[in-house]
């Protein structure tokens, strides 16, 4: 069975106390409940979850959507959003199949990258990191104000906006990204795609910087 890896990279950093941790934790269970109730996501879609703050862990490893458990995620420490990187690239390697001659791999990965501020490690590592693997999307998404749009305009190939890191933009950016997940998921099972089609329209919450159309 073919799968498709998605990835949820998520800044959990001192900044996001409070509401905005409440609302990730939150859109977190809301994303995987959204999900479960499309077939074809059960099908296909196996999700992991990286989250970031000083450091990166590895929280969930990558697994199907009726084992998934979302973790709750409690804020501490800086951004280090170049370490997160690097670890998303290791176990897109790790976790990922590649197509060999006798059978088919997994679809690319969808990457979501969501942080409220700027990278205080070494950003480049991470880009390197991440351009040494394939993947289909890697969206990232400015929470607030004090978001690095340039930060994420370096290693993104879709960028987008929440004007303000409250609950209701916060949840409005994960029904999104289920809502892209389940249109991703729909075209790789109907043949339609490689895993890199175009994402639905974000709802008003968010601002598109910019969204690729492959």
């Amino acid at each position: 069975m073919r799968r498709l890896p998605v990835y949820l990279v998520i800044d959990k950093s001192y900044s996001m106390a409070g509401e905005p941790i409440n609302a990730v934790n939150q859109g977190l269970q809301a994303l995987v409940d959204m999900l479960r109730q499309d077939p074809f996501a059960l099908e296909t879609v196996y999700l992991s979850v990286i989250e970031f703050s000083s450091e990166a862990r590895h929280t969930v490893p990558l697994c199907d959507l009726m084992t998934f458990q979302p973790p709750t995620l409690t804020p501490d420490g800086m951004t280090a959003l170049g370490a997160a990187l690097k670890l998303t690239a290791e176990s897109i390697r790790e976790e990922v199949k590649s197509s060999s001659s006798s059978a088919k791999g997994d679809w690319r990965p969808l990457v979501f990258v969501f942080t409220d501020g700027a990278a205080n490690d070494d950003l480049d590592l991470g880009i390197e990191a991440m351009n040494s693997v394939s993947v289909a999307k890697l969206v990232g998404c400015a929470a607030g104000a004090d978001a690095d749009i340039a930060d994420l305009q370096r290693f993104s190939t879709d960028v987008v906006r929440l004007d303000s890191n409250d609950a209701e933009s916060i949840r409005a950016f994960f029904s999104w990204v289920s809502a892209s997940v389940s249109m991703t998921s729909q075209s790789v099972e109907s043949g339609g795609s490689d895993g890199s089609a175009e994402l639905p329209p974000p709802p008003n919450e968010i601002s598109v910087i910019n969204l690729s159309k492959n």
